[in-house]
């Protein structure tokens, strides 16, 4: 009887066992592929600069997890080289004329506001899917992943590009959500990993290289930067929330498109008035083609933030170890 509803369920659910079957493979190809830091620590031929990066990341994970109180410390003992290439793609979508996300469902798991793909093929075949229906929908690469504990996660040589605060935050970023998963809160896990990335790394960095250290003022003055766009863009989903919600349902199609993608323009054009750190932010728009799932994504990873940073002033007098405990057991899997 059981194998007779396993089966049944395999037959009407083949597209979520095939996909489940290639996301393994891909991970399963990652792992097997991924070679022991200690190796590489050793190796005459692999450059002494990334093997700076590989003691930092060692010396983040265990700041993370004695001293924050994270979860991990058998992940990223191992590396894969990715040979320049791009690794894992996510697929998002959302409402058309409404910030609303589409999501998939995943046994155990809950739903999910993105798709991760091994297979570019796959990736592109689901966007186009989602278009078809209607939807507004993007692809972009995933820098990092956590398999919340499941399997030992590798250290991906793409982190290695990043500078020390950068691969600082993520590293923390990861280690969160394998330590902390609200299931069917993709937006609660997302900004709340993005605001211990960003709090730890800075309490790391003033720890291991000095409060006036250039290491963590160039990792401040790029979060001022990161916070300055964010505002900027959460500022511009609130006016497109508004402007949605004016629509009527007697309005014709092609009248919304209009005025959303005026909208669009007006939104990339006055970036240009921000000042920032880093120019780079005022380029980031001139082969950047936006739509509703852009605004998601900082409302998934970033609209969250002002709640946790008054939570850990007011509730825990900015100690963040404590505050990390209390998730913990509030959340507790």
């Amino acid at each position: 009887m059981v194998l007779s509803v396993i089966i049944l369920l395999m037959i009407f659910n083949h597209r979520l066992v095939y996909y489940a079957y290639i996301q393994a493979k891909g991970q399963i190809n990652v792992i097997r592929n991924a070679q022991p830091i200690e190796e590489l620590l050793i190796d005459p031929h692999f450059p002494d600069s990334l093997k700076s990066k590989l003691k930092l990341i060692e010396e983040v994970k265990v700041y993370a997890v004695k001293q924050l109180g994270l979860k991990g410390i058998d992940n990223y003992t191992t590396y894969f080289d990715q040979g320049g290439k791009d690794l894992m793609w996510v697929v998002s979508g959302c409402q058309p004329f409404k910030l609303e996300s589409y999501e998939w469902g995943f046994p155990i798991l809950g739903t999910f506001s993105y798709k991760g793909f091994f297979k570019y093929e796959m990736a592109v075949d689901e966007m186009e899917k989602l278009k078809k229906m209607g939807l507004d929908a993007s692809i972009r690469t995933a820098g990092g992943w956590s398999t919340l504990g499941i399997l030992k996660d590798p250290i991906l040589s793409d982190m290695l590009d990043r500078n020390v605060g950068s691969l600082s935050d993520l590293i923390i970023h990861e280690l969160t959500h394998g330590t902390i998963f609200i299931k069917d809160s993709i937006e609660l896990n997302e900004n709340l990993a993005s605001f211990i990335g960003n709090t730890g790394a800075q309490l790391f960095l003033s720890q291991r290289f000095g409060e006036t250290s250039e290491e963590l003022q160039t990792y401040k003055r790029r979060l001022e930067d990161h916070r300055k766009f964010t505002s900027y863009v959460l500022q511009g989903a609130s006016r497109l929330d508004s402007l949605y919600a004016s629509f009527s349902d007697g309005m014709r199609q092609e009248e919304k498109l209009k005025l959303k993608e005026l909208a669009f323009r007006d939104f990339k054009e006055n970036v240009r008035n921000i000042e920032f750190h880093n120019d780079e932010y005022r380029k980031y728009f001139d082969d950047l083609n936006i739509n509703n799932t852009f605004f998601m994504s900082f409302l998934r990873y970033r609209g969250g933030q002002d709640f946790f940073l008054e939570e850990l002033n007011r509730g825990f007098q900015n100690d963040l170890p404590a505050y990390i405990h209390a998730l913990k057991e509030r959340y507790a899997r």
